[in-house]
């Protein structure tokens, strides 16, 4: 049966995979290892949470992200297929026309803008799943995480968002052992709720 315990450990080390992704050559393949961890981590909170949403959110994530990731790189390398006419490059005489080329970019461009709005829905999906588990487990960071996440996938086409997603790539690891032994009982709190005062009595 799965437990908390289990799902902080692999988590944990899921995200500390995943964010070695940056590791020329074996980069990818530590990211893979990372991010299948890391959903089995998720399924088994949502299991011990009894709450399917958290991992169904997660997965709609992943599987946006994926195809975010395929639709840039088929556009983008068809453009490049169709611009450089069997292997012509822009240093010989077999240069397309000044239309081609602008057709080359829009199409690059359409890519890139299909990739970026895929990935900020996917963050929406990994924000709604980590709320989640902030609010049933009181590990704020989670929260956190998700808020960043979705502020660099927003922010990535000015390119700031890489700094930031790498924030919460970090902040991520932090969030997986953060992770309580035991689920509390209830809903817990959202991170800025708790510590209210009472209301006054009359």
């Amino acid at each position: 049966m799965a437990t908390l315990g289990q799902a902080k450990t692999l988590g944990g080390v899921g995200a500390i995979l995943l964010i070695l992704g940056f590791i020329p050559q074996t980069g990818g393949i530590l990211a893979i290892a990372g991010l299948i961890m890391i959903l089995i981590a998720v399924k088994y909170i949502s299991d011990v949470l009894g709450d399917s949403s958290v991992f169904n959110n997660m997965i709609i994530s992943v599987v946006l992200s994926i195809v975010a990731i395929i639709a840039v790189v088929v556009l983008v390398v068809g453009a490049f297929l169709a611009f450089y006419h069997l292997g012509s490059t822009p240093f010989t005489s077999n240069v397309t026309a000044a239309s081609d080329f602008f057709a080359f970019l829009g199409i690059i461009l359409v890519g890139l803008a299909v990739g970026w709005i895929l990935l900020v829905v996917a963050a929406v999906f990994l924000k709604r799943s980590y709320d989640s588990i902030s609010t049933r487990l009181n590990v704020g960071t989670f929260h956190t995480t998700g808020l960043l996440y979705l502020i660099g996938a927003a922010t990535l086409i000015v390119g700031v968002g890489i700094i930031i997603l790498i924030v919460a790539e970090i902040l991520q690891i932090v969030a997986f052992f953060s992770i309580p032994e035991q689920a509390p009982i209830g809903p817990q709190p959202m991170p800025g709720q708790m510590g209210s005062p009472p209301p006054a009595s009359r």
